[in-house]
């Protein structure tokens, strides 16, 4: 793919916009020159205005979902937290909020990865940063190097079969698993005031 050129326009971001949700709809042979300029009511002209051409879309799209996926996610693992527990809780926040991780970006950027070998590898890419954040995570509490690594895939693993499976859980029942699974991945059962103090931001 050819390198994306700076979207820093109202109208570039717009184009995105719409790209983004093609992509969501319908897949990637859905996201058109056509189809994202027709969405924002703006011209083919006003297109190339912005972009070289459909390939540096889906780079601007592709850097999207790094910055917003992986970078989100990357900074819930090196948030503050005063146990392995409340990092795990940190993350969580990710599965939890969609402005923070947006799972059916994710979704869709991993279903286009199955017909184009350089978005596998981009994908790859950054399975393998979120892996290396989470065992940085657990390592800052004591884990040793297998342990960190094992508990790190354990937790996103399983954030990612959700994702792949389309579960359908509410967030109430989602809630009611949450201490099963930090004691499954810290080997530690939450405390009272951990459980509180993340409760608060997601109950309120």
């Amino acid at each position: 793919m050819t390198e994306a050129p700076r979207a820093d326009s109202v109208q570039a971001e717009a184009f995105i916009d719409a790209a983004y949700q093609r992509l969501l709809e319908g897949g990637v042979d859905a996201v058109k020159v056509a189809s994202v300029s027709e969405a924002i009511s703006l011209t083919r002209t006003a297109f190339y205005w912005h972009f070289k051409d459909r390939e540096a879309l889906l780079d601007a799209l592709l850097a999207r979902w790094e910055a917003k996926n992986t970078g989100n996610l990357i900074a819930r693992t090196e948030a503050f937290a005063a146990s392995a527990n409340e990092a795990v809780l940190n993350v969580f926040d990710a599965w939890l909020l969609p402005e923070i991780f947006d799972a059916r970006f994710d979704f869709a950027v991993r279903t286009w990865a199955h017909s184009d070998p350089t978005v596998r590898e981009k994908v790859q890419a950054n399975d393998a940063m979120r892996l290396d954040a989470l065992t940085r995570m657990f390592a800052r509490f004591g884990y040793n190097g297998l342990a960190a690594e094992t508990r790190a895939r354990a937790l996103y693993y399983t954030q990612i079969g959700y994702i792949s499976m389309m579960v359908i859980e509410t967030t109430d029942v989602r809630l009611q698993r949450m201490p099963s699974y930090v004691e499954t991945y810290t080997g530690k059962p939450l405390s009272e005031a951990e459980w509180a103090r993340f409760l608060a931001r997601h109950t309120a």
